[in-house]
C-alpha cells in the first residue's frame, strides 16, 4: 500500500525516499509516511528466538513482533536470489505496518547478512540486529532436550553459528550486537530485549 502512487498508480519499486517523504519517479507526486526503525532478533536455531518473543509480548505493546518463519513456511528460499526476494517481503510488510505507529520486531534466523542490499531498506531510519547467543552446551541441551533434534548436522551447524556471533560484531555488511542467554528466565532476556530496543 504504501509505495503505491494514489497520483499515477504507478505499483513498481522505483520509489524514491528523502526523510519521511515518498516520491514517484514517474509522475512526481510525493507523499508523507512515518518512518520508523525496524530491529532484528537473530541468532541460531534453538537459543531462544521464539521463547523470548513470546515473553516479549506480554510485558510490552510498544512494538509488534513477527516470527520470520511464517514466510518462510509459505515459500522457503532456495537460492540467493530467492533469499533476497524474501528480505524484500520483510521489509514490504513492515513498511506498512509501521504506518500504525509501531516499530516491527522480527525474529529471523537468516538472511541477516543481506539486509542492507534491498529496495526495502529505504523505508526505515534505522535497522538494528540483536544476536541472542548462549554457552554451546547450554545450546545443545536445548535442542536436544528442549525441542528434541537429534539430527547431528543441524546441532552442529547451529553451534557454529551460535559461536560466529559469539565471536564477531558484523555479518555481511550488518552490524550486530549480541545477548548471551545462557541464564535467566525467558521474561528477564526479554526484559533485556526491551531494554535493547529502547536504547
Amino acid at each position: 500500500m504504501l509505495g503505491i502512487c494514489s497520483a499515477c498508480g504507478n505499483t513498481e519499486w522505483d520509489k524514491e525516499v528523502t526523510g519521511n517523504v515518498i516520491k514517484c519517479p514517474k509522475c512526481g507526486n510525493e507523499w508523507k509516511f512515518d518512518k520508523l526503525p525496524i530491529f532484528f532478533l537473530t541468532g541460531c536455531s534453538g537459543v531462544g528466538k521464539t521463547t523470548t518473543a513470546i515473553e516479549f509480548q506480554k510485558i510490552t505493546d510498544e512494538y509488534v513482533i513477527i516470527d520470520a518463519d511464517w514466510l518462510r513456511n509459505i515459500a522457503w528460499p532456495q537460492n540467493d536470489e530467492e533469499e533476497n526476494d524474501f528480505i524484500e517481503q520483510v521489509y514490504s510488510v513492515s513498511k506498512n505496518i509501521s504506518q500504525c505507529k509501531k516499530p516491527v520486531v522480527w525474529t529471523m534466523a537468516g538472511g541477516i547478512d543481506r539486509l542492507h542490499h534491498t529496495y526495502g531498506k529505504r523505508f526505515f531510519s534505522e535497522i538494528k540486529v540483536l544476536a541472542l547467543t548462549a554457552e554451546p552446551e547450554v545450546l545443545r541441551k536445548r535442542m536436544t532436550e528442549g525441542r528434541g533434534i537429534d539430527d547431528a548436522g543441524w546441532i552442529q551447524s547451529s553451534i557454529d553459528y551460535n559461536n560466529y556471533f559469539r565471536t564477531h560484531d558484523t555479518l555481511g555488511d550488518t552490524e550486530f550486537d549480541t545477548l548471551d542467554c545462557t541464564n535467566g528466565t525467558p521474561t528477564e532476556i526479554a526484559k533485556k530485549v526491551l531494554e535493547w530496543l529502547r536504547d
